[in-house]
């Protein structure tokens, strides 16, 4: 039965021997730790009592692609698309990859989140790695170096390179579906930023 779950008597869930839980670090167990958030394992083995550089900084990049509400020892079936490939790209930080290709990075993402995804795929770009991203979401498009908007229509109806190059030059020509909406976009945010000040 799919989503169904069975809490194991012999551990409680922890998925743990006794034996293995009597063991601590900073008063907290293995089934403690993989319960928390990233935010707060980073806290954790950042602290001079429990510190691990290693860890830490592991679970640093989980916060920097806006992971940092997932528990430790979630299961990755209970993550999104989204989030899978955000993982995917924390765990492809750590090696030394050239080529980044990310699908809809930034789907079940809160905006203040997207702002740090953009900030690290900025990081990436700056520290000579290529980011490919395939994305619908405008301010992602608005804040890419260059575009390749496919077309002119959704599914049989497209397929074609419609437009190529910086967004400036998309909104600007408004010529394909993707550059009016995105000129939309950055009317209202600049709407927006000019009410806000």
């Amino acid at each position: 039965m799919a989503g169904a779950s069975v809490v194991c008597d012999e551990c409680d869930g922890k998925r743990f021997l006794q034996s293995v839980l009597e063991y601590k670090l900073g008063g907290k167990d293995i089934s403690e730790v993989l319960s928390m958030s990233a935010n707060e394992v980073r806290d954790y083995f950042g602290s001079l009592q429990t510190k691990i550089p290693l860890a830490e900084q592991t679970v640093t990049r989980l916060i920097e692609v806006g992971l940092g509400y997932i528990r430790i020892g979630q299961p990755l079936t209970s993550l999104s698309g989204g989030e899978r490939q955000r993982l995917k790209l924390a765990t492809q930080m750590a090696e030394e990859g050239d080529i980044y290709i990310l699908d809809e990075p930034t789907t079940g993402l809160h905006l203040a989140d997207i702002e740090k995804l953009l900030h690290l795929l900025d990081r990436l770009v700056d520290g000579g790695k290529s980011v490919i991203v395939i994305e619908h979401h405008q301010a992602v498009m608005a804040h890419a170096d260059w575009i390749i908007d496919l077309g002119p229509g959704a599914g049989h109806n497209g397929g074609e390179v419609v437009f190529n190059g910086p967004p400036s030059q998309l909104v600007e020509e408004k010529s394909t579906l993707t550059g009016k909406y995105l000129a939309k976009y950055l009317e209202k945010k600049r709407l927006s930023n000019f009410n806000d000040a």
